[in-house]
C-alpha cells in the first residue's frame, strides 16, 4: 500500500526537525531560532542556517526520508566488515557523478563539531 503525500510530508519534517534538534544539541552556542526547519514543498535549503549558524556549520542540508535506499545494504556491509571501534564509511559513485561518502549522521554531526575546536 503506497504512503500517503501526508505521510510522506510528516516523515520528511520530522527527518528536518530531527537534524535540526541535533545541531542545536551539539553547537550550544547557537539559538533555536539560529536553525529553522523548512517547510515542506518550499524551495532551497531544508534547514535555514543563520548567519551565526553558517560560520559554525558550513554545509547546506538536504533530507531524505524514504521507505527504500539501497545505501542501507552497502551500510550494513561496511558494518559488517569494520573492526570494532572502527566507523564504517561507504563511498559510492554513479557514472559521470562526483564519488560521495556516506556515513551515520550522528558521527558527522561530531565531526563538523571537532573542525571547530
Amino acid at each position: 500500500m503506497p504512503i500517503s503525500t501526508a505521510s510522506a510530508k510528516a516523515k520528511g519534517r520530522n527527518l528536518q526537525k530531527w537534524a535540526r534538534d541535533k545541531l542545536l544539541a551539539q553547537f550550544k552556542a547557537l539559538e533555536p531560532d539560529d536553525i529553522k526547519s523548512t517547510g515542506m514543498g518550499q524551495g532551497g535549503e531544508d534547514l535555514q542556517l543563520s548567519p551565526a549558524a553558517r560560520k559554525l556549520i558550513p554545509i547546506t542540508v538536504e533530507c531524505k526520508a524514504r521507505k527504500s535506499l539501497a545505501l542501507y545494504s552497502f551500510m550494513s556491509q561496511a558494518e559488517t566488515n569494520a573492526p570494532k571501534n572502527v566507523e564504517p564509511v561507504v563511498i559510492v559513485k554513479a557514472d559521470r557523478k562526483k564519488p560521495l561518502a556516506i556515513i551515520d549522521a550522528e558521527y558527522f554531526i561530531k565531526l563538523l563539531s571537532r573542525k571547530k575546536k
